[in-house]
């Protein structure tokens, strides 16, 4: 053990030194050192320990030797000040605090933390409380502790929430598959209730708007910008107007069949009919057009509203600029080469029960509630094969093709019947668009910096400002300008929402089976393919990363 006067204060109390002779107190270990250090007058210190070591190496070596007798000087341990240090997280929107006690130094204070947050460029979400809180630690922490914790955050942008329409009438097509209920409860499948209609003032719809959103920050204060909603558009059709104390709803004007469109609703007149055979008559009618039984062979039915058929189609041709509902089913046949005797279009939606070799044609989507077979069926939304407790609903045979996803009961058959399904092929021209948009944005970005520039270069206010043409092409000049950023604005916000849909593409249009796909069933997602070579379960099939994917797990 060493004596206590071989050690001893700097003339300015700033370091402990260290005085040894080597034959006189060698050898000496790092226990006997850190013993000198825990009396009162040194335990503050801060021990250096390259010094320490220096110094048990040096003594031990010189000791029982004649240059051992010379006394050998080391500084072991010092005061040293607090510190403070601030890290930030990666995405910048928390701020972290690390204080360290002083051994013996200054401690840290609110004017250092003050300083350290300056010097970091922490600007906005700080917390006084937290910071405080963490000084007051220091108190009870020994010397070279640390306390820390988070004293700054940065606030999420939040996206504004996406206009929505909700109906509140019911329509045509909501009628299939609820036929009337008998007194000893079976249904009569050929009821399917009274005609829906409505009369002037009702309300149709409302919209519930979309909202912008709020931007949010980082802890460095830059803006987070958020993506507003979509719009949605609600706009009047025939026999339809808003109403005139809130622009929000949508109301009837006079008495009819309400029929939804892509943009709103319109009330048609309605023509009923029993049969469209060759007694009757092609039917083109300016309203809905509803037939109590079936439209027979040859026969065409082409309406501005809705078309309702309570019977069969049969080797038809119905158009229709809202929905075609069929409560029976659609029959045609193979005439030759992939040509169908039946061929149906809506604008709408077409709503079936039956379907075999016909052409259906909808900008909506497409439901059949039993069988779609031998069919060219194309939906600018969905097509679903599927009963209202999806028991029962097979695609089997023909083409497929939906622009946001295709599900069913069960595709293709044990036959191993060949089924074409198409879905979400449109991702490449959503690329393209996002490209022209960005082109676009950076187009805009250029013209305003030459405008910028074309600013900075005026003459002094002073030398214009009694010139009213001078006046004049400045103002232009700002106005466009204002218009310019507005503009730009308004095309990244746009870019953003393309964006997302892109990037999220293939996960949000996809194919699903609730209980098989048989062998023969080819499947295009984008540009993936597959040809099913064995039966599937219950599945979710996505394009993951350009191959077809089969999830099992959402049974």
């Amino acid at each position: 053990m060493l004596e206590p006067s071989v050690i001893t204060l700097s003339a300015d109390k700033s370091k402990a030194e260290l005085r040894l002779v080597p034959n006189t107190h060698g050898p000496v270990s790092v226990e006997d050192i850190q013993a000198l250090l825990k009396a009162p007058n040194f335990a503050m210190l801060f021990p250096i320990e390259p010094v320490i070591n220096k110094a048990i190496t040096e003594t031990n070596a010189l000791c029982g030797q004649k240059p051992g007798d010379h006394e050998l000087f080391f500084a072991i341990a010092e005061r040293k000040d607090g510190t403070v240090n601030i890290t930030v997280t990666d995405d910048k929107m928390q701020a972290i605090m690390k204080i360290t006690s002083a051994w013996g130094g200054k401690d840290i204070t609110l004017p250092d933390i003050l300083n350290t947050l300056k010097s970091k460029k922490i600007k906005i979400g700080l917390s006084k409380p937290k910071i405080m809180a963490l000084i007051q630690r220091l108190s009870i922490l020994p010397p070279g502790e640390s306390c820390e914790g988070v004293i700054a955050c940065g606030k999420p942008a939040v996206n504004g929430e996406n206009a929505i329409i909700t109906r509140k009438v019911a329509l045509a097509r909501e009628r299939l598959l609820q036929p009337q209920e008998r007194e000893d409860g079976s249904v009569d499948m050929r009821n399917l209730g009274a005609l829906i209609t409505v009369k002037p003032n009702d309300v149709l719809m409302i919209k519930t708007p979309a909202t912008i959103g709020t931007p949010g920050f980082n802890v460095h204060g830059d803006v987070l910008q958020q993506i507003p909603g979509k719009d949605k558009p609600m706009e009047p059709g025939a026999g339809t107007s808003l109403h005139p104390k809130d622009p929000n709803k949508l109301i009837a004007t006079v008495s009819g069949q309400p029929v939804e469109n892509r943009k709103g609703m319109q009330v048609d007149d309605i023509l009923q009919i029993k049969d469209v055979d060759v007694r009757f008559g092609h039917v083109n009618f300016k309203g809905s057009v509803l037939i109590t039984g079936d439209v027979h062979e040859g026969m065409e039915v082409k309406a501005t509203g809705d078309i309702t058929v309570m019977g069969f189609v049969e080797s038809a041709t119905l158009e229709a600029h809202g929905d075609v509902i069929v409560s029976k089913g659609v029959i045609g046949r193979l005439i030759k080469d992939q040509e169908l005797s039946t061929h149906i279009k809506a604008h709408g939606q077409i709503c079936a029960q039956f379907v075999q070799y016909s052409r259906l044609e909808a900008q909506g989507n497409v439901l059949v509630t039993k069988q779609l077979l031998h069919s060219h069926t194309t939906s600018g939304d969905t097509i679903t094969v599927s009963d209202a407790q999806a028991r029962r609903g097979d695609l089997v045979g023909g083409i497929a093709t939906a622009e946001k996803g295709i599900r069913a009961i069960a595709f293709g058959a044990t036959a191993s019947t060949k089924t074409e399904l198409y879905c979400a092929m449109h991702q490449g021209e959503l690329k393209q668009q996002l490209k022209e948009l960005d082109g676009s944005i950076k187009d805009m970005v250029v013209a305003g910096l030459e405008l910028e520039a074309r600013l900075r270069k005026l003459p002094p206010k002073t030398e214009w400002q009694n010139d009213a043409g001078m006046i004049e092409q400045v103002k232009m000049m700002l106005d466009q300008k204002n218009k310019m950023a507005e503009e730009r604005i308004k095309e990244e916000i746009e870019y953003t929402q393309h964006q997302h849909e892109v990037e999220g593409y293939f996960d949000n249009y996809f194919i699903k089976a609730e209980k098989h796909i048989f062998t023969n069933v080819e499947i295009h997602i984008g540009n993936a393919f597959n040809r099913t070579q064995r039966e599937h379960g219950p599945c979710v099939v996505k394009n993951v990363n350009q191959e077809i994917s089969f999830d099992y797990s959402h049974r």
